[in-house]
């Protein structure tokens, strides 16, 4: 059974989206162990992919790097399972179909499930194409995140019914990275997943200061940051730890005012 919904239990979740093997795996180990140290409530890891469609230039470029050095699927399973010797909030993966296809999707998804993963996000897999996934999750515990953008309109009352582990409500049209203003209202979305589903909903997508991060978990149950976080690994480099936790700890801090 997946542990995303205790995320859930210590007020507003903070959830921090982190390239694994940007700039490199041990940076990413002491980055993970910095923020599930400071408030972090649930860890998104990214799988690099070649070409991450969803990502905007700074998650992209991350990608490539962590690609450049080497990182694979099986690297970042290892990686993952000396992880969860000490790590021990809710984890999920997030990558590209292809990613999975590749590796053979049962026998992803069953490791997902043996080594501690939560939860899988596919960005690039519609609600309507889930069913080549989702039958798997199920029989492995592992529960299969639904994305719900401003633009699904129609659709948001039967992506939430079917939800599970938490639904990830995307603020604004575009790619991923840091925007000065969250100009979507996103309310009447949260309003109408919460019309039929008790699934916890948290927000993603442009989200980097504590205003922000305030702002959007007082309407929602928490708040999702990849950009931001990649930015302070871009300018740290290895030393990134402390300042990635420093920055966890204020945004943790805000969603809870």
């Amino acid at each position: 059974m997946s542990n995303i919904k205790e995320a859930f239990n210590h007020g507003k979740a903070f959830i921090p989206f982190i390239t694994c093997g940007f700039p490199d795996l041990e940076t990413t180990g002491k980055v993970v162990r910095a923020a599930a140290a400071n408030g972090a409530d649930l860890i998104e890891l990214g799988i690099p992919f070649s070409d991450p469609t969803a990502e905007g230039p700074v998650i992209q470029g991350a990608n490539l790097k962590a690609l450049e050095g080497g990182v694979t699927t099986d690297i970042i399973f290892d990686f993952v399972r000396e992880l969860r010797k000490d790590v021990h909030i809710p984890m999920v993966f997030m990558t590209y179909a292809n990613v999975v296809y590749h590796y053979g999707s049962e026998k992803f998804i069953s490791t997902c499930s043996e080594i501690g993963i939560d939860g899988l996000i596919l960005p690039d897999v519609p609600f309507e194409e889930k069913d080549e996934f989702d039958p798997i999750c199920r029989k492995y515990g592992v529960d299969l995140i639904s994305m719900i953008a401003p633009t699904s309109e129609d659709r948001i009352a039967m992506i939430a019914r079917e939800a599970t582990g938490f639904i990830y409500v995307v603020s604004s049209l575009g790619v991923t990275g840091e925007r000065t203003s969250i100009k979507t209202n996103v309310a009447p979305i949260i309003a109408r997943i919460r019309s039929v589903t008790d699934v916890p909903c948290a927000i993603g997508f442009g989200i980097s200061t504590p205003e922000q991060a305030q702002q959007m978990a007082s309407i929602s149950d928490g708040a999702i940051v990849g950009s931001a976080i990649i930015r302070i690994i871009e300018k740290n480099g290895t030393g990134s730890a402390d300042p990635v936790g420093e920055y966890v700890k204020s945004m943790k801090t805000a969603c809870d005012e």
